[in-house]
This record gives C-alpha cells, structure tokens and sequence, in this order.
C-alpha cells in the first residue's frame, strides 16, 4: 500500500460506490479476479442498498472505508454485539488489489473502531463454511474457530440466491484484549 492509503468511516454520499465494491469483491465474473469471492457458490446480490442505509443510520454500526489516491478499495463492517462483544463483517477488498495487505489493516482498523468506541473484548465473525481458504486466512489473523455453525439464510434474496444447498456458516472469534481467543 502507497503511502496515499487513508481510511474514513462511511456516511450517505459514499453509498453507490460502497454497494459497487462489496457486490465486485464477492459477486459474478469481476470477484473472480480475487481470491476472496463467493461467486461459485452464491449468485445474486451481497448486500442490498436499503441494508447499507440501515447499517449507516445506527449507531451500533460502523462501516470502516480505505481509499488509495481517491478510489474506494475496501471497507469493513463493526457491529456493537454488547456484553463486549462486537461482530467484523463485509470485509470487502477491490479483487484488483487483493494479496497487497489491504485486507489485513481492515481488520486492525476495525478491531481498533471494536474496542474504542464499543468497548468490546472480543470480535466474532462468520464465514461460509466452504470457504476453507478464507477460514485459514483469518486463522492466521488470529482468530479461532468456535466449533459453532449458524444456518445461511438461503430463502432471503438479500444475501444472496445459493447455488447450493448446503452452505452455512462457521463462526469464529479473537480476543481484543490478550486474553483467550477461544468463546465465552
């Protein structure tokens, strides 16, 4: 990453190109330059405007955005779960840049945004379970698998039209504070 790498959080005027990025790292033939895409086992949209507009208008959420020389490369998604407790999502890299970092600062950049504004000691994430790579990815970042499995929500088009029946979701956890990364 160039020197010119800064991040923001999201508001209202960043809406079009946010929705643009997450749909292109995870949807159709343009994910597929990266190595992150669900584009083989989901079709349709990754997430839809009116979920983004919510996520912005609530104050348990912030969408975390890196910008390179003025162009939107990625973002992260932080959630205030309580009980200290907060949830890493939309993890999203432009599939032109990925291998260069990127990813890895979003995390740190929302871990951080976790425990500063929300005070939470853990983050917890969920990834497709067919995604093995992506699984091992965030393992090397540090965080643990549960052992815990949450159901896709394969009938809401919102997320997604599966390609397949059998997909869910593994969760997994890190601690924020050194203490055991393993769930509470």
């Amino acid at each position: 990453m160039t020197e010119s790498l800064r991040f923001t959080e999201a508001t209202h005027d960043d809406l079009t190109a946010l929705h643009g990025l997450v749909h292109g790292a995870y949807r159709g033939d343009s994910a597929r330059r990266g190595w992150t895409h669900e584009a083989d086992l989901l079709d349709g949209q990754r997430i839809d405007r009116p979920s983004l507009e919510a996520a912005l208008a609530d104050p348990a959420q912030r969408i975390i955005l890196a910008w390179q020389d003025d162009i939107l490369t990625g973002c992260v998604q932080v959630t205030d779960r309580g009980d200290g407790l907060a949830y890493l999502g939309m993890l999203s890299v432009d599939p032109a840049r990925q291998g260069g970092g990127l990813g890895r600062r979003l995390i740190a950049a929302a871990e951080d945004a976790a425990r500063d504004r929300f005070g939470a000691r853990r983050m917890e994430m969920t990834v497709i379970v067919q995604r093995i790579e992506l699984i091992d990815w965030y393992v090397r970042r540090g965080y643990v698998r549960t052992g815990e499995t949450r159901p896709f929500p394969a009938t809401d088009p919102r997320f997604g039209l599966p390609r397949r029946n059998d997909l869910a979701f593994t969760v997994l956890v890190r601690a924020l504070d050194g203490e055991s990364a393993g769930p509470a």
